[in-house]
Parts: structure tokens; sequence; C-alpha cells
């Protein structure tokens, strides 16, 4: 808990004097005023987490958080759960989505075993297991509330050694089979929603089981009745491991004033869990893209962050983070590498 209160008390605000400095060095370059759009807001978004009207984010790192879930036993996730650790040694060995992209980006990606239901054996595996995936939340919390703050620390302990080594723009991903059920019951209890009205395929969960998923989702919550004003609370009884893990790499990413990129549906509960908990967080997120995932919309709205684009994407992974970051390194460029007038 020590680690989770020091790093709370470092996220701050933004710096108004940065972004002042940006926003004016950028309305004199060599175009019409706000004709890019976005780049500019982004622009002044960084010069104010990092204090620097000229930000640099060359050095990229996405941390993928892999975990499994005990509400798999509910029958809420068509693919067998053994994939969560065949699959996780493949991002070690650079042979999943997020890799490819994150390559064309010149990303490293960094893959943490934080609860996956088996023992990895690869060696780049970053392995702070908790324990052999969360409890069945259809059935009692999820994990102790002592989990969850070890989850968040886990987190904030992976990005701050990724900072240390250098890094200056962090993007999240996961893995874990049935992660869409855990993540729709966080948006559910925050935004008080029915979860028939944002319950989805996941991975490709048929469609005439969606009516199930959502029952075990309703019951989750009214057998935990998790605290919506409360983040810890709300994911130790209804969230993931890895869930804990990027809210926990977001948090200590906003202490250390390092933005940090949302990427899908899974990150995205992760990000209102990291809100929920300090609410100043939100300043140092930028989301990536509109999840194809149904109630994605709504996941947005409730994050309250305007994505950068939409291209149907749905794999999770940190996948959208790593094509975001060509947006936000371009950003930079614009304000460094166009004239003045």
């Amino acid at each position: 808990m020590q680690l989770l209160n020091e790093t709370l008390k470092n996220i701050t605000t933004l710096d108004k004097t940065s972004m002042d400095q940006a926003k004016l060095h950028i309305d004199h370059l060599f175009k019409p005023l706000g004709s890019l759009g976005r780049l500019e807001e982004l622009a002044v978004q960084l010069a104010g987490i990092t204090k620097n009207p000229f930000p640099s984010v060359h050095n990229k790192a996405i941390i993928v958080m892999s975990a499994d879930h005990g509400v798999y036993e509910e029958g809420v996730a068509p693919d067998p759960q053994i994939i969560t650790a065949l699959q996780t040694p493949n991002f070690a060995k650079g042979l999943t989505g997020v890799c490819a992209l994150a390559k064309q980006a010149h990303a490293d990606v960094v893959i943490v075993d934080i609860g996956i239901a088996t023992d990895i054996e690869e060696p780049k595996v970053i392995h702070k297991k908790i324990r052999y995936g969360t409890s069945n939340m259809a059935k009692g919390p999820a994990m102790t509330r002592e989990e969850a703050i070890k989850s968040l620390e886990i987190g904030i302990e992976i990005v701050n050694n990724q900072i240390e080594n250098g890094k200056n723009l962090i993007g999240t991903g996961e893995m874990g089979i049935g992660n869409t059920t855990p993540s729709t019951a966080i948006f559910s209890v925050i935004g008080n929603i029915d979860p028939e009205e944002i319950v989805g395929v996941g991975a490709g969960l048929p469609t005439e089981k969606l009516k199930h998923k959502a029952a075990i989702i309703k019951r989750a919550i009214e057998i935990n009745q998790p605290n919506p004003k409360d983040g810890i609370d709300i994911l130790s009884k209804v969230g993931g491991f890895e869930i804990g893990g990027m809210a926990g790499t977001m948090l200590g990413a906003a202490a250390k004033r390092i933005p940090v990129v949302v990427d899908g549906f899974i990150s995205t509960a992760a990000a209102l869990i990291a809100i929920a908990i300090e609410p100043k967080v939100k300043n140092f997120l930028i989301a990536s893209h509109h999840t194809a995932e149904r109630g994605g919309m709504i996941a947005m709205e409730l994050l309250g962050l305007q994505p950068m684009f939409d291209m149907g994407l749905r794999l999770g992974e940190g996948t959208g983070a790593a094509l975001a970051f060509n947006f936000i390194e371009a950003s930079t460029f614009m304000v460094k590498e166009m004239g003045k007038r």
C-alpha cells in the first residue's frame, strides 16, 4: 500500500505554463491556425504532461499484462482458457499482433505474467504472478482488497522500471481469455448500466450466449455489491489482475509525468479504475481508438476522452496503442520541425 500511496501523492495537474508556451509556438508555425487539428491538441497536452513545450516521445514501450479469470468457468468465453498461457510467450518472442505494430512504431513490448492460471517457462516474460487466476466473481469477490492493491503496485513497479530505463511514452495492453466479462462489469458498476446494454462477443462468443454472459455479470454485481465510488473495491470484486496491472501502469506513469496511451475495451476499464482511485490521472491519458467491441462507445463516453481513430479493432493486446504512437510522435515532430512565421 505504501508504493500506491506514494504514487497517488505525486499525481498532480497539467503544467499550464508549458501548455501556453506550446500553444503560442504552434500558432506561429507556417500554417493556418488550428489546421492540424488533433495533432495540435496532442502537442499541447504533451507539453502539459511533461512540463516541456518541446517534448520527445521517441522511447516507447507497451506494457502487456497477462492473467486468467475464475469467471471463465461460467461459460462466458468461446476459447479454451489455456490460450492465455499459450499466447503469452508469443509476446516475448515478438509474434503477436501488437508486436508487429510495435515494431513498426519502434516500440518495445514488455510482457508480464500477473496471474495466468498456469506457470510460464519463457524467460523473457516478467514473472509477477499474484496467484493462478482470479476467483469466480459470480460466486464471490474476484480477489481480496490486498490482491487488488498488489496488482496496482505491480503495474506501478513495472512502469517505474521502464521510465528509469528512459521510456517516455507508455501504452497499455493485455492478454486474458474471458477478460471482456470483468471489463463489462466495471463499466456496468461505474456507469450504472444494465450489462445487457453493453455486453459483447469478446473473442467470438456466439451471439445467442450474450444473454447468459450478461446474466453472469449481473449476478456478480448483485452478489458482490461493489462500491461505484471506490476503484479498489470495484477492482477487487469484479475486476481482473491484468486490469489492476494496467490501472497501476497508468497511475505510475502519471506520477512520473509520462503520457500513457489507453488501448481498447479492457484498457478503458483499467483507465476507469485508475480515475476512480485518483481523478487527476485522466489528464495524463491519451485514448487511442474506438473499439469495435459492443459497448465500446459507452465505455469511451464513461472515460470522457476522444479517441484518435476508428479502424474496427477489437484484438486488444495494445494494438491500438501501438498505432496511436505514430500520431503522438508526429505531433512532436510538428512542433520541432515546422518553421515559424
